[in-house]
Parts: structure tokens; C-alpha cells; sequence
């Protein structure tokens, strides 16, 4: 139901634009940079000894493709997109439960479908954009399913936003933009059923190339 109504307020925006608005249409592609430094996650069983000690080593670079829709309007735009997203991220893993403390580095693969709505002035050939962004959970994959205990149990649709810079280059468009997210990092992590997460909401830095038509 949440996927029907973001792809319905896509819909909504292409449907409301009056005729005299400037459609174009375009593909693109770029490359995503997280920004993680939270504090680490530690798991205590009941008697309140720490069991594992989960910290955030290393976030990957990101990639991410997909379509845009920019309607100018005067000296404004509104620009809906549908982008699938791909980022990894690693974890130094210290596991307490054996009578020598064991360390190891898992990773973890996450697949979202990005659905940002950015507006904003249009100056000659640069646009100041800001704008909600909705991410669907597609997929995951992960190395920490080699630990007894743990599970996973993404929300199906959490919210952010997006803000950042475009210029517009005959057919090409060039966009940096930051990310915040209303979420915490890791909050899909379960251990022997209980939900944790890091204290820190994921940010990233967003750099993509567009060719419109």
C-alpha cells in the first residue's frame, strides 16, 4: 500500500502540471558516499554480559540508476525521480561468548528504491533543489547471518530528504546533493528478538549524471 501511494504521488505531480509547463524525461546514474561515525553497538544477554561488540568500520561507495521527470516552470522546477540504490557496509565484529573473544569483519549489502521530490529556483542554467525522499526496502544481503542469533527486519518505507545544487548542460544534467534520513542506522538489526540499532541517523553525499530527452 505505501509503495502504490508514493508511485500515486508521482503520478499526481506529472498529472497536475499545467500544459504550458517544459517536460523532460531522462535516465541516470551516480555514485553515493555515507556518512557513519556512530558510536558502537553492544549486545548484552540477560544476565547483562556483553556478548558481542558491533562497530561500523567502513561504508562503501554506493551506486544508483534510475529515471527523473524535470517540469520547469518559469523561473522553477519540480523534479520527481524513481531511483534504485545500492550501498554496502562493513562491520568489525568482536564475539565474547567464546572463552577467547574472537574477531572478525562482515558486511553488509542494502537495496532500496529511492523516491525523491526535489523543487527549487531555477538560476540560468542552475537549479537550487530541496525536497522529501521516500525509500522502499527491496533487498538485503548479509555476512552477519554467520552469527547465531541475529536476524533482520527492515521497515518496509522510511523517510528522508534531499538538498543540493544541479546545472543543466544541453541534454546532460550534473546534481550534488546531500541526504538526511529521519531513520537510525542499523535499526533492522535483531538479536534473539530484540530490535537494536546505532545511535546515529545515515547520511550520504549523492553525485549523478543525467541525460534528458
Amino acid at each position: 500500500m505505501k509503495r502504490i501511494y508514493l508511485f500515486g504521488l508521482l503520478a499526481l505531480f506529472i498529472s497536475a502540471t499545467p500544459l504550458s509547463a517544459q517536460i523532460k524525461f531522462g535516465i541516470k546514474g551516480g555514485l553515493s558516499s555515507y556518512n557513519l561515525s556512530p558510536n558502537d553497538l553492544i549486545i548484552t544477554n540477560s544476565e547483562a554480559l556483553r556478548e558481542l561488540d558491533i562497530k561500523v568500520q567502513q561504508a562503501e561507495l554506493g551506486i544508483h540508476f534510475g529515471i527523473i521527470t524535470q517540469i520547469n516552470l518559469g523561473g522553477f522546477f519540480i523534479q520527481p525521480e524513481a531511483v534504485f540504490n545500492s550501498n554496502s557496509v562493513t562491520f568489525n565484529i568482536q564475539d565474547f561468548r567464546q572463552a577467547d573473544v574472537i574477531s572478525q569483519t562482515l558486511s553488509e549489502k542494502y537495496q532500496y528504491l529511492d523516491i525523491p521530490v526535489l523543487l527549487g529556483p531555477r538560476l540560468g542554467p542552475f537549479r537550487l533543489g530541496i525536497g522529501p525522499v521516500g525509500h522502499v526496502f527491496l533487498n538485503s544481503t548479509s555476512e552477519l547471518f554467520d552469527l547465531s542469533g541475529y536476524s533482520q527486519k527492515f521497515k518496509e518505507l522510511t523517510y528522508g530528504w534531499q538538498g543540493g545544487i544541479g546545472i543543466d548542460l544541453w541534454k546532460f544534467q550534473i546534481d550534488l546533493r546531500y541526504e538526511g534520513n529521519f531513520s537510525k542506522f542499523g535499526d533492522h538489526i535483531t538479536w534473539n528478538g530484540t530490535r537494536f540499532n546505532f545511535d546515529q541517523s545515515p547520511s550520504r553525499m549523492l553525485a549523478s549524471l543525467a541525460i534528458t530527452f
